[in-house]
């Protein structure tokens, strides 16, 4: 009896033709798929123990089947193996060694064969279906696409993209936004990850950058890179802002993302469910690109600190609840945008701030340097605030100021650097008292004070030293923006969190360079324990032998 596999080849063609053509996928893949499940079958027939192979002709539909055995002299595996006599019935040309082909005959699919070929083949196309999905979304991520609400689960939007599936979870949806299944919905596709169960592709309408995808799409001039979004905040669905510049000194950045009557902004701020939308001009100037994010609060002064990353700004009485905004959204929003951490005080804070400043730092210098109040008082207003800037300041500086002379700036200058020796050496103590061993004192670059902060922290050896990365010794804690007062009440002072716990040495400014020389210094030990160890196990030369004896 002819079996269904041999007597029916267009059927099969029909089938894999159609498979790939619905699932989008090779050919190719659909008839392997075939042959795989074949195989199971003819195995299942003939004995799993046999290395079976199935070949099916992609143009005519011909099916053969055959099993692979190997020449040897003794055989001990009769399934996989055959004696060279037997071989060359088969082959004349045969040798050990060869791997002959053992023709078969085709073999009848029965109900529980073929459905066990059906699961091989619906498994193997579905698998070829997630690969071709997950190619197609991989290299994609940070493009708007466009799909249809499928359903909302645990509050989790599932949307049909056409020839895959995405998900906006619930912390990158707009706040408030209602999902209702069937509408059409736009959004950012985040990124892309490779699943078992296929693709996993997430989506977001919360992000930054989807609103500067639509504005792209609303503003030719942004598209064709006249006008650049250098940065983007959000507070999804209440309010955002972005800072633009042109490249075109005759187009108005601003002027043209807003739009005759406002048109473009509104098309977009109607796709973000109302978000109200600041759009400012970038500057390379810190300073100013800070006035320009705190609108349309006015502000009085700025002062920049570029090695803690910070921004005071000095703003009017009446200003104040306006420049932090309702629950300080519009401070935050700011110091994203400037990607620093903005604290907003009035003029009368930072009136009490400076005096407070200017008599701790007058009051340092009296005792360290054991001069007059005046005397004291004089270097603060010289812009002077640390010992270490006293000490190795040039003598003609320190000289120039009014009222001092050569023979004084001297005398101060000595007076410094005993100040920080007797530092060093009450920190020298008190490192120690906490075990911190002194093989870390001979690591450049480590101060007493560093040391006693390691040993806080309950570094005390080199090999605790060592076994840090370089991010957890020298990152500095970012600190959320400090936000004081609101639109709805009074000024008040609110505590500031800790983002992360940042570095161990955080505090000292450390540059990345000086941190990971620091790291190495402290496992060079390790290397020379290696190079000892090496030393001990290489093998004794005649040379040396007779130098050892010789001695």
């Amino acid at each position: 009896m002819a079996s269904p596999i041999s007597a029916n080849k267009a059927e099969l063609l029909a089938i894999a033709n159609s498979v790939a053509s619905e699932k989008m996928i090779d050919k190719s893949i659909v008839i392997e798929a075939m042959e795989e499940a074949i195989q199971k079958a003819a195995r299942a027939r003939y004995g799993a123990e046999n290395d079976i192979r199935a070949k099916l002709d992609p143009l005519t539909g011909d099916l053969r089947l055959w099993r692979v055995v190997e020449v040897v002299e003794d055989v001990e595996d009769y399934f996989k193996q055959v004696d060279l006599k037997q071989a060359q019935k088969l082959d004349g040309k045969a040798a050990l060694g060869d791997f002959i082909v053992d023709p078969l005959p085709p073999v009848d699919l029965g109900r529980i064969d073929a459905q066990s070929a059906k699961q091989v083949i619906f498994q193997k196309v579905r698998d070829a279906e997630r690969e071709r999905q997950y190619d197609e979304f991989k290299d994609r991520a940070g493009e708007v696409i466009t799909g249809v609400i499928k359903s909302v689960e645990f509050g989790h939007v599932i949307v049909n993209l056409g020839r895959a599936e995405g998900v906006i979870r619930r912390d990158q949806q707009i706040p408030r936004e209602a999902a209702r299944v069937g509408e059409r919905v736009r959004a950012l596709i985040l990124k892309v990850e490779r699943n078992n169960r296929g693709p996993q592709i997430f989506l977001s309408r919360a992000h930054p950058e989807f609103m500067k995808k639509l504005f792209a799409q609303e503003v030719p001039e942004i598209y064709d890179s006249i006008i650049e979004i250098k940065a983007a905040a959000r507070d999804p669905g209440s309010r955002a802002k972005i800072g633009v510049i042109s490249h075109d000194s005759s187009i108005d950045p601003v002027g043209a993302c807003v739009g005759m009557k406002g048109s473009r902004v509104q098309a977009v701020v109607q796709e973000l469910q109302g978000e109200k939308i600041d759009i400012i001009p970038w500057s390379d100037d810190a300073a100013t690109f800070v006035v320009n994010a705190l609108q349309p609060a006015t502000v009085s002064r700025v002062v920049l600190d570029e090695e803690e990353g910070r921004i005071e700004v000095v703003v009017p009485d009446d200003q104040l609840s306006l420049a932090i905004g309702r629950r300080g959204q519009n401070v935050r929003l700011a110091s994203q945008l400037t990607e620093s951490q903005i604290d907003i005080m009035t003029e009368e804070e930072a009136s009490e701030k400076r005096q407070k400043e200017f008599s701790e730092r007058s009051k340092l210098f009296e005792e360290e340097l054991d001069v007059d109040e005046t005397l004291s008082q004089l270097l603060v207003a010289e812009g002077f605030a640390e010992l270490d800037e006293v000490a190795y300041v040039d003598l003609s500086e320190l000289a120039a100021i009014e009222g001092f002379d050569n023979e004084l700036a001297e005398e101060l200058q000595n007076r410094a650097l005993d100040a920080i020796e007797r530092q060093e050496e009450a920190y020298r103590v008190q490192r120690r008292e906490l075990g911190v061993e002194d093989a870390l004192a001979d690591i450049e670059g480590l101060t007493e004070q560093m040391l006693v902060v390691l040993g806080k922290a309950g570094i005390k050896t080199l090999d605790d030293l060592a076994d840090l990365a370089t991010d957890e010794l020298i990152s500095k804690k970012r600190e959320a923006p400090r936000r004081r007062g609101n639109a709805d009440g009074p000024p008040q002072r609110r505590p500031q969190r800790s983002e992360d716990k940042g570095g161990v040495l955080g505090e000292f400014g450390l540059t990345e360079e000086q941190g990971n020389q620091i790291i190495m210094a402290a496992r060079a030990h390790w290397f020379e324990d290696e190079d000892d160890a090496a030393t001990a196990d290489a093998p004794v030369t005649e040379e040396a032998a007779d130098a050892e004896s010789s001695q």
